[in-house]
């Protein structure tokens, strides 16, 4: 039996930095979505062998994979959990502010559940995906959500009936990799203590919604992400120009800029404009959920 999921790329709409604890964790809030491209895990339960790793960014992966700690930390919780062989196929580049590694491990934990029914209704998932990475447990929901805390905590957001169709988008990286914790030092954010309190968001029924929020929150990590790689700028700048473009802004802590567009359509040909002008950009057209409740 294989199973395979898609580890959809997760993008921040927004980000604000609230401060920084004593331990070197950042407070924030974020509204966070997933892009219909990303990565592809599988899982052979029952079959021996070790990771395998292929895809256009399998040798940008540095260090230790997180599906070898998700594994391992799935085992501890669990000795009798059915596992196997794992492969990725690794579609969506490294330190790129898109939350790769996050959302592939949240995917194979998915997949670990769907292979063991019986044992995973008895197993605290989140608890698990908090103890892989902040950003785990956004993943593994794998829907629109506020982020919050350290971004372990989620809330949902309001209900505003069947959601409008998804949102069109393009995602621009420059294949330099940008490492998150000097995008934070670059911030400087002064510090702080104790857990805000869950934030509130209002009813977001249609793209103009959405891209109001996006307009007045912002992302606070733009401007020294964009101090530490220029390039950022000249990505907007370029996503800005293509017709249709409703909305351009960074992807948490990049350098992955996305642009929002009108139609589908709008998106492909920006795409291929992009990629005529900037070949060495990675360029994909794609479609985001639309961040409403469910």
């Amino acid at each position: 039996m294989l199973l395979s999921e898609t580890a959809r790329a997760k993008i921040n709409l927004t980000l604000k930095v609230l401060g920084r604890r004593g331990d070197g964790y950042h407070l924030l809030e974020s509204l966070v979505t997933f892009a219909s491209h990303g990565d592809v895990v599988t899982l052979e339960p029952g079959v021996p062998g070790d990771l395998v790793t292929t895809g256009p960014f399998a040798q940008a992966i540095d260090g230790d994979n997180l599906l070898d700690k998700t594994l391992r930390l799935a085992r501890e919780a669990e000795p009798r959990l059915r596992l196997g062989r794992v492969s990725l196929a690794k579609e969506i580049p490294v330190a790129a502010g898109l939350g790769g590694g996050s959302a592939d491990a949240a995917a194979l934990l998915r997949l670990i559940a769907h292979a063991n029914p019986d044992l995973a209704r008895h197993i605290d998932w989140t608890s698990i995906a908090a103890r892989i990475g902040a950003d785990v447990p956004v993943c593994v929901g794998n829907v629109p959500a506020m982020m919050w805390g350290i971004g372990e905590r989620l809330s949902p957001l309001p209900r505003c009936g069947p959601p409008p169709a998804a949102i069109p988008a393009v995602l621009l990286n420059p294949r330099v990799p940008l490492a998150t914790a000097a995008v934070f030092k670059a911030l400087g954010a002064a510090p702080c203590s104790g857990i805000p309190p869950a934030p509130s968001v209002s009813r977001l029924a249609d793209i103009g919604d959405v891209l109001g929020m996006m307009r007045a929150v912002g992302n606070d990590l733009e401007a020294p992400a964009m101090r530490l790689l220029p390039v950022i700028g000249a990505m907007q700048a370029a996503l800005r120009a293509q017709a249709g473009c409703l909305h351009a802004a960074l992807s948490g802590s990049g350098p992955t800029c996305f642009g929002l567009f009108e139609s589908a359509p709008a998106a492909e040909v920006a795409a291929q404009s992009i990629s005529r002008e900037q070949p060495g950009w990675w360029t994909v057209a794609t479609a985001l959920d639309f961040p409403a409740g469910r």
